[in-house]
């Protein structure tokens, strides 16, 4: 079930906030609500991966406990945690990567090994992320043990949260399940939130979609001019921000709908002036995740070598590549940052470089050349439009002037959103320093959001194209 669509937002959510808020006199009842609304919102597009989920759960549940009370002997704790890591990530592995694996294994050998027809559960990253970073802090001690199977159940497979992110982190939510609060004011700023990711998510990412779509598919049978490659790129950089981000924010909306708040996924990431600080500020929830349970475990940047320091960025950046997909496209894109943040760490990118605007060029260049790499069906296409890009196929093209002539104003609206004027409106209203223009804005800021509301239905019903591009994580 989308967030976007008309069976959640006219049937799925008013009926569970209906039953949630009937059951404000018992907090446990709430929790098992939200349970069931969770697995029901998965069970609508994956009902037979629901026995996977619900497995991965009491696989979790059971060796927390296990791991928790065996804390007294070091040795028998870490080994419950290497096969409970195990556990996990080969469930992941058969899903996700079995075929991949065996595929290369019969081009490369010269095999022909059965490869068996496996559909990849969504957002199966996710939650056994999830599962993964409750586990760990188990383990070391930095939360205690979840006894009561429902909350943990509903840690793992929360609805908001669970196809696409933000990995939720176990400890910023754990005190949630018990003594979270549920506001008038926490409700309407979530409504809020939803319905401006909702709006990202129709009016800008779905536009971005139609025209990298038809780019990237030309560049598929024949090479393109750079100005029509180029604009597919840039559309594509758009949508990805915009379909990515709009789904944080409907999710991080519907969290606070419910009382829960979770951490902030997007920073402005475009606004970035290296690879480095990209990364603090795109999807940070997985960046902080592969921080603390393999870069820092690794030694971090605080390693006695350089050697050290590159061999940690590596794994890290290649581990980040395979967690977006099985393909090659995904490695070299992992390979690519890894590239960039290696050579900034190690020539100290910051002091070398003083001119802002030159770091701001490298950095959108980068990202822009990356995403290239992460959209393209494999390799060989993307080689075919990074060539196309630099004049392999002539120069102007009549279709990118339609395009841009087409949907000029949905680029420009992408542009303007790509730096923080929601945030900067949202302080005027706070911060009262203008009291006639906040009450202006305040006053005009919902009914925005309201008339955004109404466009995003009414494209909705027209049926144009939605999926999220993170489902296929």
């Amino acid at each position: 079930m989308l967030f976007s669509s008309i069976i959640f937002i006219f049937y799925f959510l008013p009926a569970v906030l209906v039953l949630y808020f009937v059951s404000s006199f018992s907090k446990t009842l709430q929790n098992i609500v939200l349970l069931f609304a969770s697995l029901f919102f998965y069970a609508w597009g994956e009902p037979r991966f629901v026995i996977v989920m619900i497995a991965s759960i009491l696989f979790n549940y059971l060796f927390g406990v296990f791991i928790n009370l065996s804390k007294k002997s070091r040795s028998w704790s870490r080994t419950l945690l290497i096969v409970t890591i195990a556990g996990n990530l080969s469930t992941l592995f058969v899903f996700k990567y079995l075929d991949f694996v065996l595929r290369n294994i019969n081009l490369g050998a010269h095999l022909n090994i059965p490869i068996p027809e496996i559909v990849l559960p969504l957002g199966i990253s996710f939650y056994t992320f999830h599962a993964l970073s409750y586990i760990i802090d188990v383990y070391r001690g930095t939360v205690n043990v979840q006894k009561n199977i429902i909350y943990l159940a509903l840690y793992i497979v929360i609805f908001p949260a669970l196809i696409a992110g933000p990995i939720v982190r176990y400890n910023t939510i754990a005190d949630q399940f018990v003594n979270r609060t549920e506001t008038w004011r926490k409700f309407s700023v979530g409504c809020c939130r939803f319905l401006t990711g909702l709006a990202k998510k129709v009016l800008i990412a779905n536009n971005m979609a139609i025209v990298a779509d038809h780019i990237f598919t030309l560049s598929a049978h024949s090479s393109i001019p750079v100005t029509l490659a180029w604009l597919g790129a840039i559309a594509y950089t758009f949508q990805i921000f915009f379909d990515f981000s709009a789904y944080s924010d409907m999710a991080i909306g519907l969290g606070l709908m419910f009382g829960f708040e979770f951490e902030e996924n997007f920073n402005y990431p475009y606004l970035s002036r290296s690879i480095s600080e990209f990364w603090r500020r795109w999807h940070i929830s997985l960046g902080t995740w592969f921080r603390d349970y393999v870069y820092f475990p690794l030694g971090g940047s605080r390693v006695d070598s350089t050697d050290k320091l590159v061999r940690n960025l590596f794994i890290v950046w290649t581990l980040t590549g395979i967690w977006h997909g099985a393909e090659w496209t995904f490695v070299f894109w992992g390979l690519l940052n890894f590239i960039c943040i290696a050579f900034e760490k190690l020539f100290r990118f910051d002091e070398l470089v003083k001119n802002n605007f030159v770091k701001h060029i490298y950095a959108l260049f980068i990202i822009i050349i990356g995403w290239v790499i992460f959209r393209a069906e494999n390799l060989k296409a993307a080689g075919n439009y990074l060539g196309s890009m630099f004049g392999h196929g002539g120069f102007w093209s009549d279709m990118a002037f339609m395009f841009v002539k087409e949907y000029f104003v949905f680029f420009i609206i992408a542009l303007i959103l790509c730096a923080p004027i929601a945030k900067r409106v949202n302080r005027i209203i706070v911060d009262q320093k203008y009291p006639v223009i906040s009450t202006t804005v305040g006053i005009m800021y919902p009914l925005v959001v309201l008339g955004l509301f109404v466009v995003s239905v009414t494209y909705l019903v027209k049926g144009n194209y939605n999926p999220f591009i993170y489902f296929q994580f």
